[in-house]
């Protein structure tokens, strides 16, 4: 009976602990902020969701886009989910259900078609990809890349920067820039595990985790290995303008642009993000030491590198070899994650460790962007911005429609914040003396970083999951940076690619 009683106690004890304050859970204050910004995107939902009719927009060919009830409706969830987003009301997996649960109440979109993009196929091509860096921590070929890279780079934090930054974009030129997130965060995250013991925000941890997301995007741009964007939009062109642009063009006019911006993006960071400690004393010397402590490659670690490699291979060659051009890429990279439990390298336990947060993020960014093209929301968006420019100079027309594109791949995909501008810009192009290739490219480079919200890209998602910055301080430091990249393709089209030979202006077509 003794006994008993003491089970009991025990389990008295871990049910209510002693020390548990309920006084202090009972007055606890309101989020007032919190209260507010939920408030604010509430309200520009219902307001113009319900605002009176608004202008029609008529393109260059004379074609009207009327903006209906479900347009506006799309609008309406845009300034919500930006809000919501931004200021992290709720967690941002939980406004992403918000975005689907409001397509279907307020009849913007068929239910069916609102939830299912939740699963589309580049939702789940994330989901592989974050498994894939799972699996590099989990077999400890991390700690293996870590270890080796500090033993070459040194211990001064501004080498790490850009040992960092250069690994990431370098990788981005020959596999997709999410699968090069998921692989570099638990690489990062061993890294800043040596830098600080203390498992709180730090500016280096803020340089080293945005960094990673921001150049990831510069270095995809280079080729067209590193987003489905770029083969898309050449394809996209050739079928509006005839004119084929090869892989190796592409990247001779991109890689002189991506290198700039990997640079800056390092200056940048320096100063916005200047890491506590200018070096992390004998940080060399234990890596080498650390790393030899590994020893040799274990039979799981070659295992992952095969699979990985072969994943990634495959889809590579898809751009070359025909037999492949119809696997799609997603499926490809799904059959690495079931390899990985079938060869017992994970088990059922690992799933636990997904962030489904993040996964729904990109969701619910999927499902909007999905709405704002079904609705011709996103046209009449396009074609009112960019008639703006109808009549302006073309280095200012060049750069209004870059900026758009830049603004709206910050909430739908790349592809489709082209795919719905560059017709509008290349019809308006001939009448401003502007040649079609320079939109094109100026196109794919801000499509290519997105550095003010977390759904503009996965790496900036992957990255947020360190918990080194809040969704508002990478707002904050997207501003700045997306300034610096409008500069750099103000360089770009004014004198870099002028002198690479790239046709920038032609007769004015009257």
């Amino acid at each position: 009976m003794e006994q008993i009683n003491s089970v009991r106690e025990r389990n008295a004890v871990a049910i209510v602990p002693a020390k548990t304050d309920f006084g202090k859970l009972r007055t606890k204050k309101f989020n007032w902020k919190r209260i507010f910004f939920t408030l604010l995107g509430v309200g520009l939902f219902l307001g113009v969701y319900y605002s009176p009719s608004w202008p029609v927009a008529i393109d260059p060919l004379g074609v009207s886009f009327e903006l209906n009830q479900q347009a506006k409706g799309a609008i309406a969830l845009f300034c919500l989910a930006a809000v919501w987003w931004v200021f992290e009301v709720i967690p941002i997996g939980v406004t992403s259900l918000t975005i689907g649960a409001l397509q279907a109440l307020f009849l913007i979109r068929d239910p069916k078609t609102a939830f299912r993009d939740f699963m589309d196929p580049s939702v789940l091509f994330i989901f592989g990809s974050i498994v894939i860096g799972m699996v590099f921590t989990k077999t400890g070929l991390t700690k293996r890349l870590a270890y080796k890279m500090l033993s070459v780079i040194g211990d001064r934090t501004s080498m790490i920067y850009l040992g960092c930054f250069v690994m990431t974009a370098a990788l981005a030129h020959v596999m997709a820039h999410t699968a090069v997130a998921a692989t570099m965060f638990p690489l990062l995250m061993t890294i800043n595990t040596l830098y600080s013991d203390e498992n709180k925000p730090s500016r280096f941890g803020k340089g080293l985790f945005m960094g990673m997301a921001f150049v990831a995007g510069a270095g995809s741009i280079v080729t067209l290995l590193g987003a489905a964007r770029g083969a898309v939009a050449l394809g996209f062109y050739k079928d509006i303008m005839d004119v084929d642009i090869s892989f190796f063009e592409l990247s001779m006019y991109m890689f002189p642009i991506g290198w700039l911006m990997v640079f800056l993006l390092w200056g940048f960071f320096m100063v916005c993000c200047k890491p506590e400690k200018d070096k992390v004393d004998g940080l060399q010397e234990r890596s080498k030491k650390m790393y030899k402590e590994l020893g040799r490659w274990t039979g799981r670690e070659i295992l992952t590198v095969v699979i990985v490699f072969s994943a990634i291979l495959t889809i590579a060659l898809k751009n070359f070899v025909p037999a492949l051009e119809n696997l799609d890429k997603t499926g490809i990279l799904l059959l690495s994650t079931i390899a990985f439990f079938l060869l017992n390298v994970l088990d059922v336990r690992d799933l636990e460790e997904i962030p489904w947060n993040i996964i729904l993020l990109f969701a619910g960014a999927m499902s909007l962007g999905f709405c704002l093209w079904d609705t011709g929301a996103a046209k009449w968006l396009a074609v009112n911005w960019l008639q703006l420019f109808a009549d302006a100079a073309p280095i200012v027309f060049i750069l209004g429609m870059a900026f758009f594109v830049m603004m709206m791949t910050n909430f739908i995909m790349n592809v489709a914040a082209i795919a719905i501008s560059l017709p509008v810009a290349l019809v308006i192009a001939p009448y401003l003396g502007v040649a079609g290739e320079v939109i094109l490219f100026s196109a794919l480079v801000v499509a290519g970083m997105p550095f003010l919200f977390l759904v503009g890209a996965a790496p900036n998602a992957i990255a947020y999951s360190s918990k080194q910055f809040t969704t508002g301080e990478f707002f904050l430091y997207g501003i700045p940076a997306s300034v610096l990249l409008m500069v750099v393709v103000w360089l770009a089209v004014q004198f870099v690619w002028p002198v690479m030979g790239m046709e920038i202006y032609v007769p004015v077509t009257k």
